[in-house]
């Protein structure tokens, strides 16, 4: 965004949050420094039926009670405010693990209804989407993101601390036949636990036509324990891949997306690396949080939230929602601050916030 431009957005921004938006009006997610959002990540569920070690322990956590989340109703109209009203058009389904939310093809159903139709994603582990795939392509979702960090059973076991990696492959197959595609895998590397299975993994998924993103480590972890000294990064990751491969930048720009794309071995097939902590993308950042309690999180370290169920609950209007989520986004911060020596982790999980 050129300055100029960026001023501009500022200037309409702050005139939009001061003035609202009358009724119908379609405003924007603008925040102070010209970013604008336009990608809703929606948490489902803070539950999982894994306990991945880089996300939380090994007997779990304490999951929001059922009458502190969204219903399926609220849920729907908050996607409609931020789709009709806010200028969003693309939705992510996260959880903690959004296959365990019930109801949730009728949940795609109703989104996909949406005028203008957002494009509709979803992070997903894959356990249980064997048996979903077809029926979530058929309510209107419109891709998947596989989480997966290892194709070996023991790592993947230690790892996850479940012996399930037949299911997830079986849910990776099952969303390629329904056409959920491109489906992308997305994998984290720890130290000491799968590091070495970067080109093993690519292989893999270069052999089925999946495309495969590796991801830093961030300290989003319900344990503290994220050590940036420990953390597999993204220089090392690229060191490892090109020891197998012949990797060259694709030439497109990134934008807003998040990961840094190679051609590999002369394409048509690509690698992506997202080094969200020592080359974060703030500055192109487009999205905005939906915690599964009805928080707006404005980025996702962010240590404030901005609360919407309360809004709905007690009964307040389409417009009043609306200006009570471009004022959250007003306050984001230029960035995460993961290298500002005061940075302090998010009291919230990953599996609490939303991927």
């Amino acid at each position: 965004m050129t300055p100029s431009t960026a001023a501009d957005a500022v200037a309409a921004a702050a005139a939009h949050v001061d003035a609202g938006t009358g009724s119908g009006d379609v405003g924007a997610l603008l925040d102070r420094h010209g970013r604008v959002a336009t990608d809703l990540r929606v948490s489902l569920t803070d539950r999982c039926n894994l306990r991945c070690q880089y996300c939380m322990p090994a007997e779990g956590l304490e999951w929001l009670p059922t009458d502190e989340t969204l219903s399926d109703a609220e849920v729907v109209r908050l996607v409609r405010i931020a789709v009709q009203r806010l200028g969003v058009h693309q939705v992510r389904l996260t959880g903690g693990e959004p296959l365990l939310r019930r109801g949730l093809v009728g949940l795609v159903a109703e989104i996909a209804a949406l005028r203008p139709r957002p494009q509709i994603a979803m992070t997903t582990n894959a356990l249980g989407l064997a048996r979903s795939a077809q029926a979530l392509s058929d309510a209107g979702l419109d891709r998947v993101n596989v989480s997966l960090d290892t194709v070996r059973p023991d790592t993947f076991e230690h790892m996850t601390r479940r012996d399930r990696l037949a299911d997830v492959v079986a849910g990776l197959e099952a969303a390629a036949a329904a056409r959920l595609t491109p489906v992308k895998v997305n994998a984290v590397l720890m130290r000491g636990a799968n590091e070495d299975q970067a080109g093993e993994l690519l292989r893999w998924c270069l052999d089925r036509g999946y495309q495969l993103r590796i991801i830093e480590q961030m300290p989003l972890d319900a344990q503290h324990a994220w050590n940036r000294e420990q953390m597999v990064t993204a220089a090392e990751t690229l060191e490892r891949l090109e020891a197998e491969f012949d990797l060259t930048p694709t030439g497109r720009l990134r934008g807003s997306a998040p990961a840094e794309e190679f051609l590999v071995d002369g394409g048509p097939a690509t690698v992506g690396v997202i080094a969200s902590v020592t080359r974060p993308f703030c500055g192109d950042c487009d999205r905005v949080r939906l915690t599964a309690d009805g928080q707006v999180r404005n980025c996702l370290f962010a240590r404030e939230e901005s609360d919407l169920r309360a809004a709905l609950r007690s009964g307040a209007g389409d417009d009043e929602i609306a200006r009570r989520w471009q004022t959250a986004m007003w306050g984001k911060r230029p960035g995460h601050g993961i290298d500002d020596p005061r940075f302090l982790q998010p009291v919230r999980p990953m599996s609490a916030i939303g991927g």
